[in-house]
């Protein structure tokens, strides 16, 4: 096994990395910018070197100086975590050039994935189900009128590069098209650095389907079933859950066979997300996540697998020592994501001091978070601070247990969502399964009156 691994990430999936190794006797090195040099996973680390000034650019996407520190410190491998540079195909193929292990796919099978409209024609190859569109990049404005009107109004624009929901207009019809194509390149210039588009028929009334993949470098390639991950705002993931209430055994068998079918296809190797959005009993894939998810910690919770270590191991080039066959879900599982932001003003970001903190706990409750009390969240970074899970024996119960540890999630010094999260757990619509991406946008005005 490893001796020592680098965690190219702060927060919480760096703290969360950081607990892996230690219960596999690894020694971590973290890495950190000048703003987080008091932050957890600093203090938690074997070692802790600073790559940089508070900004991304200069620190956590600083390929030189994370490689420089890797090397200086011993460390044999680095895990990306998710976010910064989880899906950066050069620091991938830079870390194979040093001879050290990055703890996630082929640089190439990033490259591959990383751009969503090869992504679709890799899919096609592989008769994978894709949402009606392009079949690749749009050049142009006059080209892509053409195209949606082939396909029919509404179409969506979106960026070849990146995620998180940025450079995606939506246009209802060609008079709308100019803007919303501009619209969509501009932000993926600013987001990705690259301004390529890809069409795809917008789709309305959806749920967000994602199987986690795990794959050895063996040819061994398994899923771990599925998450919802439909209750979304802005293109932001705001509440997930494992499994979903809107598959039947037969459509959770038929969507996980096709998600290891992908997977296979591209010999993808380590932890994956294959994402579709589902219609009835239609589903469609829309991208592959080559790294591991936020809400990762739904599937360890309904599964009993830490994703986090079946990464380390098969990074290390040990077999996976799990069949299909051994995959039960067993329980409901939700994730809530607890924000640093204020809801009543359009969730802007508040970073500040954390005067007083209390987690929940007790039977089936987990919090993954960067917070203690005295901790000054910057404003630099993500407004994410924490993800509250629990594990019920079905949905009500999983529901009642998120309620009840939500009222006992105390962080003092920050304002946060958590009542908006409890706002959308007591909503009607939210208990009976009747909504779907676009739910919170639509509702967002009533939601918020509730909201205290």
């Amino acid at each position: 096994m490893f001796n020592k691994i680098l965690i190219a990430n702060r927060g919480e999936i760096a703290i969360r990395v950081i607990r892996a190794c230690k219960e596999l006797a690894i020694k971590t090195v973290a890495i950190y910018s000048t703003a987080d040099k008091d932050s957890l996973h600093v203090l938690l680390a074997d070692e802790a070197i600073c790559v940089g000034s508070e900004k991304s650019i200069d620190s956590y996407l600083n390929v030189e100086n994370i490689i420089s520190t890797a090397v200086s410190t011993g460390a044999e491998a680095i895990h990306p975590g998710f976010g910064f540079l989880s899906e950066n195909s050069h620091f991938a193929r830079v870390c194979s050039e040093c001879g050290i292990k990055f703890i996630g796919p082929d640089s190439e099978v990033i490259d591959l994935m990383g751009n969503k409209s090869k992504a679709r024609e890799m899919m096609i190859e592989a008769k994978v189900p894709v949402v009606p569109g392009s079949e690749g990049e749009i050049q142009n404005i006059e080209e892509g009128i053409l195209i949606a009107e082939e396909i029919g109004y509404p179409i969506l624009i979106k960026a070849s590069s990146g995620g998180g929901g940025r450079g995606m207009r939506v246009a209802n019809n060609s008079s709308e098209f100019k803007a919303a194509f501009n619209g969509a390149k501009l932000e993926a210039k600013n987001a990705f650095g690259d301004d390529a588009v890809y069409l795809e028929k917008f789709v309305a009334n959806l749920h967000h389907i994602e199987f986690q993949i795990l794959a050895d470098e063996h040819g061994r390639v398994i899923h771990l079933g599925e998450r919802d991950c439909s209750l979304q705002r802005r293109n932001q993931k705001v509440i997930e859950e494992s499994p979903s209430f809107c598959l039947s055994e037969q459509m959770r068998e038929k969507m996980g066979k096709t998600a290891v079918r992908a997977a296979k296809f591209i010999k993808y190797k380590n932890a994956g997300t294959i994402e579709f959005l589902v219609s009835g009993e239609n589903y469609y894939f829309i991208e592959m996540n080559t790294r591991i998810q936020v809400e990762h910690t739904i599937t360890e919770m309904v599964t009993g697998i830490d994703l986090i270590k079946e990464q380390i191991k098969i990074a290390y080039g040990q077999k996976l020592n799990i069949q299909q066959k051994d995959i039960v879900l067993r329980g409901h599982a939700i994730e809530c994501r607890i924000n640093a932001e204020n809801p009543k003003a359009n969730f802007r970001p508040t970073p500040g001091k954390v005067s007083f903190l209390h987690v929940p706990n007790g039977f089936g409750i987990r919090f993954d978070s960067l917070l203690y009390s005295g901790y000054t969240l910057s404003p630099y970074y993500d407004s994410m601070v924490g993800k509250l899970i629990v594990l019920g024996e079905n949905r009500v119960e999983a529901i009642k247990k998120m309620r009840s540890a939500l009222s006992e999630l105390i962080i003092e010094g920050l304002d946060n969502n958590i009542n908006f999260l409890q706002v959308l757990l007591y909503d009607t619509n939210f208990v009976l399964g009747k909504f779907d991406t676009s739910f919170i946008e639509r509702h967002l005005e009533e939601l918020l009156k509730k909201y205290e």
